[in-house]
C-alpha cells in the first residue's frame, strides 16, 4: 500500500499512516522503521508499507522500490 505519514513521534516512535486508497489511517507498529532506509518520518512523507495481521502498518520503504518499477535507492 501506498500512504502519507499523518503523525510521528520519533522519541516512541508511534505515528500514524494514512491510505492513499481511502482505505482509511493506519497505526504503525512498533518495528514499523526496522530494515527501513528511515530513521524519522515527516508528517506528509509518501511512503509504501504492508500490514501486519493486527492491521498496523509496517515494513515502511520509499516509493523508489523494484516493486513499482523505480530504481532501489
Amino acid at each position: 500500500m501506498q500512504g502519507v505519514i499523518r503523525s510521528f513521534d520519533p522519541s516512541t516512535h508511534e505515528g500514524v499512516v494514512v491510505s492513499d486508497t481511502g482505505d482509511g489511517d493506519f497505526v504503525l507498529a512498533r518495528n514499523a522503521l526496522e530494515g527501513s532506509l528511515f530513521r524519522f518520518l515527516r508528517q506528509g512523507q509518501r511512503v509504501v508499507f504492508d500490514l501486519d495481521d493486527d492491521g498496523r502498518a509496517t515494513a515502511l520503504r520509499t516509493g523508489a522500490e523494484p516493486d513499482m518499477g523505480l530504481p532501489a535507492t
